[in-house]
């Protein structure tokens, strides 16, 4: 069915969509605001004015909370109602579930936030809620899965869209991995705080399981059903290799849940578990880039519209992103190279070159994609989509590459030793000599910061339009009646 068709919206339901579309937007603003103010507290750490619900440590969750599952995940809640919706010609089952989905999700970040700057934590990356809100995740993820196979279910086309196959195996992964790495004894039932389950190695090792995964499915399977469908659709050209998208799938999905461990080099986990992440790792590499140059040569008779349009070339490097920070973690995950950049920002840096350059970027290609369409009216300005292509793509290459900088620095004076055997710097010396860097992040972060900011205001505009020019369409149809 044609995008600009009104009737598109009556066959498809776009009020949720809109809602997580706003929602993303949104919590983008949100998440890089908090981002760009814990980096600056970092260079200027006067920035903390000694209050403890700002302070870096608190305010650091709210930033990979907010950026990540409310920025993140609204958007890929968004995409998949949308993608799973046209692909299937059926409209989203699960009545009321389906604004459950979207009330329940907006409740998680919120409440997430709030628990955060109040002192709140399990100290786990990435599954920093506490019990309570961890079991409402668990109801709305539930709740989301039967929406997306419900629908799947009553599709009118029997075959289903790779994309989808992505989306699905972000679903049930992202259920066991939240399931598993949650699992904790409250201290009270009407306490906040909770313990973990395991302990040790194998707390750590589980997770990592997690940890990894989540940017495994959470932040690339679902990201990559994203890219399947928005790519091809925006180039107005089939997929360059459907067959090399399905070994693209498999091998993702087999060799992602074993690759954590290589998290935990030089720790008390077994050497042999962290090699065969390692070894994983470096297998990863072959269908990683196999996605990439999937998406990259889909444009294979279309590289014109690379020209002038900007929110393709928001998907193409974001697909050039995708590819470095592939190649980059498999190669962070050798022990040799992670002897040198365990703990430091260079693992910073690589995973800011995936969530930055990669998702943010797949995710606002995507979005200008459909605002059009959900608001059946043309974006506001195309000329700002440009200016925000080129703040975000500036402040992508500023904030990695001072933490490139930062990071192997960091490594060669931790390592480095003077001729008595002793070290040869202290740790304050070697912070002291990353504040350059440490304000060249901040800086870079304002870029993309300013680009997300432009997005916000193209985004009212564009939705103000949509509405006024329905409006004067009921209103011509009724003078007409």
């Amino acid at each position: 069915m044609a995008a600009s068709n009104p009737a598109a919206g009556e066959q498809y339901d776009y009020e949720i969509i809109k809602k997580f579309t706003v929602m993303a937007i949104v919590w983008a603003v949100v998440g890089m605001f908090v981002g760009v103010y814990i980096a600056s507290e970092l260079a200027w750490p006067f920035l903390n004015f000694d209050i403890p619900y700002i302070t870096f440590g608190r305010f650091r969750p709210v930033h990979t909370g907010a950026v990540i599952f409310g920025f993140g995940g609204s958007a890929l809640f968004a995409t998949s109602y949308y993608v799973v919706q046209r692909t299937c010609q059926a409209r989203l089952w699960g009545g009321g579930l389906i604004p459950f989905t979207f009330w329940g999700w907006q409740a998680v970040i919120v409440l997430a936030a709030l628990s955060y700057v109040n002192g709140y934590s399990q100290g786990r990356e990435y599954a920093e809620m506490e019990w309570p809100i961890d079991i409402l995740v668990e109801i709305v993820w539930v709740s989301y899965m039967a929406v997306f196979i419900g629908t799947l279910m009553k599709r009118k086309q029997p075959h289903i869209y790779v994309a989808n196959w992505f989306y699905l195996s972000f679903l049930l992964a992202t259920a066991l991995l939240h399931t598993f790495n949650n699992l904790a004894v409250p201290v009270g039932l009407f306490s906040m705080k909770s313990y973990s389950l395991f302990a040790g190695a194998q707390d750590a090792m589980t997770q990592w399981w997690y940890g990894h995964n989540a940017v495994g499915f959470f932040l690339t399977a679902a990201f990559l059903g994203m890219m399947y469908y928005f790519v091809p659709k925006h180039a107005g050209r089939p997929v360059y290799s459907y067959r090399l998208s399905i070994v693209h799938f498999w091998a993702l999905s087999f060799m992602y849940m074993w690759v954590g461990t290589h998290h935990l080099h030089w720790t008390a986990l077994p050497d042999w578990a962290s090699t065969l992440g390692a070894t994983f790792s470096i297998m990863l590499l072959l269908p990683s880039w196999g996605g990439m140059i999937n998406g990259i040569m889909t444009l294979s008779g279309a590289w014109d519209k690379l020209r002038t349009d900007y929110v393709m070339r928001f998907m193409i490097v974001a697909l050039s992103f995708y590819g470095m920070s592939t190649f980059e973690g498999p190669l962070m995950s050798l022990k040799d190279v992670n002897a040198l950049s365990h703990y430091t920002d260079w693992t910073v840096g690589h995973v800011h070159s995936g969530a930055l350059g990669w998702v943010a970027m797949i995710s606002f290609g995507s979005l200008y994609h459909m605002m059009p369409r959900l608001w059946n009216t043309k974006l506001y300005s195309d000329k700002l989509v440009g200016v925000h292509f080129w703040l975000a793509t500036i402040g992508v290459l500023l904030y990695i590459t001072a933490m490139w900088i930062s990071g192997i620095s960091q490594g060669l004076m931790w390592r480095a030793f003077d001729d008595f055997g002793n070290l040869q710097y202290s740790f304050v010396e070697s912070v002291a000599a990353m504040h350059p860097f440490y304000a060249m992040r901040a800086i870079g972060g304002m870029f993309f910061l300013s680009g997300m900011c432009v997005m916000a205001f193209n985004a009212y505009m564009t939705i103000r339009q949509g509405v006024r020019e329905a409006n004067l369409v009921g209103q011509t149809a009724g003078a007409a009646a």
